[in-house]
């Protein structure tokens, strides 16, 4: 009877596929990820994720090397503190020089939707899920929407695409040059209040002085 069991058991056990096992691979993966998020949100310290570094340009197939180039210029536009990632600040800063501002809670959802590693900000890899996902139908966030639509990197808008990142980095060259003129100023006036101050100060002794 017990050997009749175990042949029973062992009949009805389904055996592990290899495309099962990669299922329950990505199923763990996921698990770790989301509890990971679970102790952030509960104000844990919880370490860096390692993750295994592949070449974008083998993970993104769909796209041309010269396609993932142009990509690329328009992260690093926008990655303004050379980080290799675009926060929640840049991702502002991005949208408001796009001309399609976003509120708080809208840019933490934009963030959320390509965040596959749950740190909060958007590695180049998830930038470029943004263009992937939109190619496919599978964009949620009425922003990312936005960021695919405003510039096409297609190997036919990739002139196009090249002119978009010029005028970008010329407006941000003037922003700047504009911001410099204004401290400029603003220096310029602190200065001659101090030299004032300085004068009306030797007059009162001078007067005083006298009397």
């Amino acid at each position: 009877e017990l050997k009749y069991m175990m042949e029973t058991q062992h009949r009805t056990q389904s055996p592990q596929t290899p495309a099962t096992s990669r299922i329950n691979t990505n199923m763990d993966e996921l698990q770790k990820k989301l509890s990971r998020r679970n102790l952030i949100n509960e104000g844990e310290a919880v370490p860096e994720i390692k993750t295994v570094v592949t070449s974008v340009y083998t993970e993104f197939p769909e796209f041309s090397r010269k396609e993932i180039k142009e990509y690329e210029k328009m992260f690093k536009l926008y990655d303004t503190t050379n980080d290799h990632f675009i926060d929640l600040a840049e991702l502002k800063y991005m949208m408001e020089k796009l001309d399609a501002a976003q509120t708080h809670v809208a840019l933490k959802e934009m963030i959320k939707e390509v965040d596959e590693d749950f740190d909060g900000k958007i590695s180049f890899r998830e930038f470029l899920l943004i263009f992937r996902k939109a190619a496919r139908g599978e964009l949620k966030c009425e922003g990312l929407s936005h960021i695919a639509k405003t510039i096409d990197v297609s190997e036919a808008g990739v002139k196009g695409a090249k002119g978009f990142f010029e005028q970008q980095i010329q407006a941000a060259a003037n922003s700047d040059k504009f911001a410099a003129e204004i401290r400029a100023e603003q220096e310029d006036r602190k200065k001659k209040e101090a030299e004032a101050a300085i004068r009306k100060e030797e007059f009162k002794k001078k007067m005083a002085h006298l009397q």
